[in-house]
């Protein structure tokens, strides 16, 4: 039996798959598991910011606050230990250190901790796989973008790390971040979307003002999927370290293309590895002029991270979330959508689509948002509006269909 999807015909094992494909390769956009478990954990002084905030535990004042969060670049190392290992280029490692790095202050941008923040690496490797050169190339790779945030007014210092060789219980390297901030309470945007505001989508894709070259979009979401639906079997036959074992080999490496081939899009070629291996772009210099001129009018800031589209969800009481004017789909997710075992519903739920960072607000400081965005090259509009719900719902209308979460 067969199944039509996406205009062609599917198998009905493959088809099955596709139900949900991320959970086959033994992770979650979701995270229902990890949500569940801290459910009855305190939620700060403010229950609905997008990262929790506590009590200032530093000077004991209580008029300010304490921010910690902590993150990894997750598995678009194993990626990255991919295109190393096949080109030999350490350069690829840099992209990681910005992945780990940005995964962890832009989640604190969208609650206002844009600036003073102290942060530590944990890397932990398998030293027989994981040389001191790359080790290196991601200790320089993060001082050189802390420097460069550092000329945008943004202050962010590093107090060491640790790397761990840890080969027993590290397939290849896992790079992290933890970062600290201290700020005034009366600075914290907390999460309160209301109907009747808008929503300004900033592109995840292009190349703004402060960057040195095209980055695809990708971010650091959805990379395990993305690399086993778009890389072919090679890989699982030279590199199987690459790779859970406990994952079935039916379900691995189901692609067509090398990290190296090249995939042709609308008359233009990009390499496949480039695609993939962009650093996931930091909003920072964007949310700090947006913050510091509109704060009071900022009904909630959403990193589309794990969610991805879907992330505001967790955050909204009784509205619905209509998305119906999307960016037009970036390179790189044409390219996944063409491979991938995922489901269009499901695509949404994984990748960040085009758009990594959202902002709620009204229209006419929505406007000048986008304004500020464009001073930096970096491409935003208004792709949605919230309305009135019994319920918590989200909406995305596209080209690829009408989806309701």
């Amino acid at each position: 039996m067969n199944c039509l999807i996406n205009d062609t015909f599917v198998p009905a094992k493959a088809f099955q798959l596709m139900i949900n494909r991320y959970d086959s390769l033994g992770v979650s956009a979701s995270k229902d598991e990890i949500h569940d478990a801290i459910k009855e954990l305190d939620k700060g002084l403010f229950p609905n910011a997008f990262c929790k905030i506590l009590p200032d535990l530093v000077a004991k004042d209580s008029s300010f606050c304490n921010i910690i969060h902590a993150d990894t670049a997750g598995s678009k190392t194993s990626l990255a230990y991919l295109y190393w290992k096949e080109t030999g280029d350490l350069s690829v490692w840099k992209n990681i250190a910005q992945d780990a790095l940005v995964m962890n202050i832009d989640d604190m941008a969208c609650v206002g901790a844009y600036t003073d923040i102290v942060i530590s690496s944990t890397i932990g490797r398998n030293k027989h796989l994981i040389p001191k050169e790359i080790i290196k190339t991601l200790i320089a790779s993060s001082h050189d973008i802390l420097q460069q945030l550092t000329s945008y007014g943004i202050s962010i210092i590093s107090g060491g790390g640790e790397t761990a060789d840890v080969g027993d219980i590290v397939r290849t390297i896992d790079v992290g971040i933890t970062a600290f901030s201290r700020m005034p309470q009366e600075k914290v945007i907390p999460i309160n979307i209301k109907p009747g505001s808008v929503i300004v989508g900033f592109a995840s894709f292009g190349q703004t003002t402060y960057e040195n070259k095209y980055n695809s979009g990708i971010g650091s979401n959805g990379l395990t999927a993305a690399r086993h639906d778009v890389l072919n079997k090679f890989y699982l036959e030279h590199y199987p370290e690459s790779c859970s074992p406990e994952t079935l080999d039916e379900y691995k490496y189901t692609g067509r293309y090398r990290l190296t081939d090249q995939y042709l899009h609308k008359d233009k070629n990009y390499i496949v590895g480039d695609l993939l291996l962009s650093p996931t772009r930091t909003y920072l210099p964007v949310l700090k002029e947006i913050i510091d001129q509109h704060r009071s009018q900022i009904q909630g800031i959403i990193h589309c991270t794990g969610g991805a589209q879907t992330k505001v969800k967790k955050f909204i009481d009784k509205v619905k979330i209509i998305k119906n004017n999307l960016f037009e789909l970036p390179p790189v997710f044409e390219l996944i959508r063409e491979c991938t075992l995922c489901s269009d519903h499901e695509m949404y739920q994984v990748y960040n689509m085009g758009h990594r960072l959202e902002i709620y607000t009204d229209e006419k400081t929505a406007i000048q948002m986008i304004d500020i965005a464009a001073k930096f090259n970096l491409d935003a509009k208004i792709i949605g509006h919230v309305e009135s719900s019994e319920n918590e719902d989200i909406q995305i209308e596209s080209f690829m269909g009408t989806f309701n979460y």
